[in-house]
């Protein structure tokens, strides 16, 4: 039998960090993951998965990530039952995180958003970096270097 999930997105919202009576952290958070394919317009749907991550890792993700954060999950499927306020069997179904990764800086999603939306903070040091990087594709020997989620073939 096999049950794991792996997800790539980005948060929904701030994560919402709890802890139970015995004092272990947990996080509730929702991962907007975009569709494969595209809708009969051209645009591309996402799937809203909720999910729980504890411990470390959940006060990690809280104090780390915030909406817009991209993530990445590695879990389990899992689902539960609970009496709602009005007395009824509320179903849930959520993802059951293993490992949360962080897939960019803090404030990088603040960051991108700025971009997208006109402001940049100095475009002459960007045109310097392009002119760099197209004379030498392998100067950062190895070091990391910035790519677009639009970059990106997934």
């Amino acid at each position: 039998m096999l049950n794991r999930v792996v997800l790539v997105g980005r948060l929904t919202k701030d994560p919402d960090l709890r802890y139970t009576p015995n004092g272990v952290a947990v996080a509730n958070f929702t991962v907007a993951v975009n569709r494969p394919f595209s809708n009969q317009q051209g645009n591309r749907d996402a799937d809203f998965i909720n999910c729980v991550v504890w411990r470390r890792a959940a006060e990690n993700l809280a104090s780390y990530m915030k909406k817009g954060s991209m993530i990445g999950v590695d879990g389990r499927l899992q689902s539960r039952t609970y009496e709602g306020q009005d007395g009824k069997t509320v179903f849930v179904t959520e993802v059951v995180a293993d490992s949360v990764q962080f897939l960019e800086s803090k404030g990088a999603s603040q960051n991108k958003d700025q971009q997208s939306s006109g402001f940049q903070p100095n475009q002459n040091q960007n045109q310097t970096n392009q002119s760099q990087n197209s004379e030498n594709p392998f100067k950062d020997n190895g070091e990391p270097i910035d790519i677009s989620d639009d970059d990106l073939p997934f």
